[in-house]
């Protein structure tokens, strides 16, 4: 998709969210999980804490009892990761009893490490442990009166958290991810269905302009509606504006020929006067210059408006054989090959009046032969449409490069003998160009003249 789709913008915004939100998501969720195992982790070691301070303030028991295991095997396994410590505090060389995993360590002093006293009496750290092991560590000052006073810590590996924590992040990653690409695809699922009306809208309007459809039909959505009926408004506009023009154009036609008519009867009877026969000579030149301005306005105001589209090879069928009759007497053999896929962008009275000059003016020129072709060229350039190339060639004698600029010149003859205004090449190429299409002269293979007729196509 460009950079300037719609669909594009869409995604593009949505996956940008969808990262951010899934991002802090991860990050709020391992957070919390890590606290929750941190807590319960905690709560282990304040159960060892409390069952500790309870052997020690337990008087009755002798001095030299031990109490190491906990419950716990690991106490008793030599540096293990856990361990206890209690430290008698008030003597003036404090007395250290601790579980056989810590060997002959200690642990150290969590207020020596700045570690504050929280409102339930203990303080809670990570500390270095032996054989350099993170540890989480909590400790609790006891003061038993007379009994003594004592410092009681109890620490374990932290790698149980750390491991939980990464396990935990594992899934939570895997589960994003997937759940990322789930959510993506489901995106794309909406941006499509959700745009599919605009794309449905600009498919219509391509077969209202090659002339598959007239109007923008069926139902969308609410948001969508109002520019399908103003799309249907201004097509029904454009075809009342064209059809205005249409009749003012046939309106002025007959206006202009009777008086044209009027102009040319009366010089008419009176043929012997020199004056009266200019007269006629340039009302003629009048007439057809009218109806070559005329029908070139009428061309105008149909190609301004939505296109219809004109099967060629039939067209071209029916003009050959029209102009095989019209030459019959002279003999002359109108062959045609055109391309069954051929279409033409426009109507169909349009493509015979400028493929009918050019067949007209070889018939007029040919010696015995006139060959016409019809060629679909594909485009070259992106988003450019195809160009149909009707190719009119007759075994006439041709024309020198001097003569086929003249001709090309509007009302330009090289044979006054011929009948015609000179018109019918001028007016090709004047409804060549309102189409978007051009005209060319050139040497025949056959002998005569070329005349290459290029015009967009469907």
């Amino acid at each position: 998709m460009p950079a300037s789709s719609l669909a594009n913008r869409l995604f593009l915004s949505a996956t940008a969210w969808l990262v951010v939100i899934l991002a802090i998501t991860g990050v709020v969720l391992s957070s919390v999980y890590k606290n929750a195992t941190e807590r319960a982790f905690d709560r282990r070691l304040n159960l060892y804490l409390r069952t500790l301070i309870a052997e020690v303030a337990t008087p009755d028991e002798p001095p030299d009892r031990q109490f190491q295991s906990l419950g716990e095997p690991l106490f008793e396994l030599p540096l293990s990761g856990w361990y206890w410590q209690i430290t008698r505090t008030d003597t003036e060389k404090p007395e250290v009893r601790s579980s056989r995993s810590l060997w002959d360590k200690k642990l150290p002093k969590l207020e020596e490490q700045g570690a504050e006293l929280t409102a339930a009496g203990i303080r809670l750290a990570y500390v270095d442990g032996p054989e350099g092991q993170n540890l989480r560590m909590v400790e609790r000052p006891v003061d038993l009166g007379a009994d003594g006073k004592f410092l009681v810590s109890v620490a374990g590996d932290d790698t149980e958290i750390f491991d939980e924590t990464r396990s935990f992040d594992y899934y939570l990653g895997g589960t994003f991810t997937a759940l990322g690409i789930v959510l993506l695809l489901t995106t794309v699922f909406q941006v499509r269905f959700g745009l599919a009306p605009l794309k449905r809208i600009s498919e219509s309007i391509a077969d209202i302009r090659s002339g598959r459809a007239e109007r923008l039909e069926g139902e969308f959505p609410v948001e969508i509606a109002p520019l399908a009926r103003e799309t249907n408004a201004l097509i029904d506009a454009n075809r009342e504006i064209v059809e205005r023009a249409r009749t003012h154009v046939g309106n002025l036609a007959h206006a202009i020929k009777t008086p044209l008519s009027v102009i040319v009867n009366e010089a008419g009877a009176h043929a012997a006067d020199p004056f009266a026969s200019k007269v006629m000579e340039q009302a003629d030149v009048m007439r057809d210059q009218v109806a070559h301005h005329l029908e070139r306005a009428r061309i105008a105001a149909r190609v301004s408006v939505v296109a219809t589209v004109t099967e060629v090879a039939p067209a071209i069928e029916a003009l050959r054989r029209t102009m095989e009759k019209i030459h019959r007497d002279r003999g002359i053999v109108v062959e045609a090959k055109a391309d069954p896929s051929a279409k033409f962008r426009g109507e169909r009275q349009d493509l015979e009046e400028m493929v009918g000059n050019l067949v007209d003016n070889a018939c007029k020129w040919a010696a015995s032969r006139v060959f016409i072709e019809v060629l679909v060229e594909m485009p070259h350039q992106t988003g450019a449409g195809p160009r149909l190339r009707i190719i009119v060639d007759d075994d006439g004698r041709g024309l020198s490069e001097t003569e086929r600029a003249k001709v090309s010149r509007r009302g330009q003859r090289l044979d006054e003998s011929k009948p015609g205004s000179g018109l019918g090449l001028s007016i090709v190429t004047d409804l060549a160009a309102l189409y978007g299409g051009s005209l060319s002269l050139g040497g025949a293979p056959i002998g005569g003249l070329r005349a290459e007729l290029v015009l967009p196509g469907l």
